[in-house]
């Protein structure tokens, strides 16, 4: 095999390889040969398909693959030999023919960059901590209730927390929703979840009654021909609802799947479930806040621009769109997360950060106990190479992380259950 290499640009280069014509050669006769004492052909004893009737029938595809096989194979070899890191698939250019003895293709692509030795000791890293306490139990439970309560209709006046059926009508400048007759919506009162306005005038009324009022409705009501409009609204109770929310009991537990222990022992599966929900999302933050402080750090940094193209796709994919304009959008973005893996992965190669197996395990175990099946969702990971792969990269990812915490300048900044998991609420 001979190489030769060019560059092409400060990351890009272009392989010529030549290869032994023969080298092919022999590979489709064997396979051709091999096939013919295998394949099952109408008019022919099984291993006695002659030669010519494989190579009339299968010989372009027996070559094509055979080729591809060497090309594929050889340019792992000559990648090894140059001592080069491809970034993303070559692109190949050849004619498959053989030209004085010898088969020759060219392979052009983009190498990763030459990162230099990474120093973090620099980094200013903000390390949020908080922890799980009884009044965040107590208000997770009180949750638990508001999902499980029933309702049950009421003859008095609606106020807040009852549910509120009604027909309306709204009359604006140059519209009318609906366009004729009435709509009909549910709605928890103090909920906010429809129009505020709307509920707080709902309140003090009772099946029958009928009023109007100007609303002006938010942007984000449910009801797409009224958001961010002002109308006149003409409304009919129908029905008033108020809730039952059941007793925190053993029973009340044991629709939660704890059978024994009692209210102890649910509120130590809730509190196990917050803790494990609180470590994910202080582990996202912690995350966030560390790599764009790193990227931040070498903005100079080239990249293969294959690599920020494919990454920008994904992203465009990921949004629902996938037009050209779309995907131009997310290139600056893309930068920064090819720049953020390869930093990522050249601190965890210079400290010899290694994937921690057992922290897989952690993993997995943490994502298949949120389903209701959790030994599927562990065979399905086994099983799926790519979804396994995602998850290791996701650990090597927080080890490197705090890996970084422990050697740059952090700090600590203390935080409730609620400012974490709801911030801005």
């Amino acid at each position: 095999m001979q190489v030769s290499i060019e560059n092409v640009g400060s990351l890009g280069r272009k392989l010529t390889v030549r290869l032994p014509a023969q080298r092919l050669e022999d590979t489709i006769r064997s396979r051709v040969q091999e096939m013919g004492r295998t394949a099952r052909l109408k008019g022919f004893r099984p291993g006695k398909v002659p030669t010519k009737v494989i190579e009339q029938r299968y010989g372009s595809q027996i070559r094509n693959e055979a080729l591809s096989e060497m090309i594929g194979s050889s340019f792992q070899e000559a990648v090894s030999q140059e001592k080069l890191r491809p970034a993303v698939q070559p692109s190949i250019a050849t004619t498959g023919r053989p030209e004085n003895g010898e088969i020759e293709y060219t392979a052009t692509f983009e190498i990763l960059p030459e990162i230099g030795k990474l120093d973090v000791s620099g980094l200013e890293i903000v390390k949020p901590v908080a922890s799980v306490a009884d009044a965040d139990i107590d208000q997770m439970i009180e949750t638990l209730r508001l999902q499980r309560r029933s309702w049950t209709q009421v003859e008095r006046a609606a106020q807040a927390g009852d549910m509120v059926l009604f027909e309306y009508s709204a009359q604006g400048e140059g519209f009318r929703h609906p366009e004729a007759g009435t709509d009909r919506v549910g709605a928890i009162l103090g909920s906010g979840a429809y129009s505020k306005e709307l509920e707080d005038k709902l309140a003090g009324h009772k099946a029958g009654d009928e009023f109007s009022a100007h609303i002006d409705f938010p942007t984000a009501v449910r009801t797409p021909a009224l958001a961010g409009k002002s109308a006149d609204v003409a409304v009919k109770l129908v029905r008033v609802q108020e809730a039952q929310l059941p007793v925190v009991d053993e029973a009340f537990a044991a629709s939660f799947g704890v059978k024994e222990g009692g209210l102890a022992k649910f509120r130590e599966d809730v509190r196990a479930n917050l803790e494990r929900e609180l470590k994910g999302v202080l582990m996202g933050r912690l995350k966030a806040g560390a790599i764009e402080k790193l990227v931040d750090a070498h903005p100079e940094l080239e990249v293969p621009q294959g690599m920020v193209e494919n990454e920008a796709n994904l992203l465009a994919r990921q949004a629902g769109a996938q037009s050209q304009e779309a995907v131009a959008a997310y290139l600056a973005p893309a930068r920064r997360r090819v720049i953020a893996g390869l930093l990522i992965a050249e601190l965890a190669r210079q400290n010899d950060i290694r994937l921690d197996s057992r922290r897989v395990s952690e993993a997995l175990a943490t994502i298949a106990s949120t389903y209701e099946e959790p030994e599927k969702v562990v065979e399905l990971y086994t099983r799926d190479p790519q979804l396994m792969s995602a998850l290791q990269n996701r650990v090597i990812e927080d080890q490197v992380v705090e890996w970084m915490a422990e050697h740059a300048k952090h700090s600590e900044q203390q935080l409730s259950f609620n400012e974490v998991m709801r911030p801005g609420a």
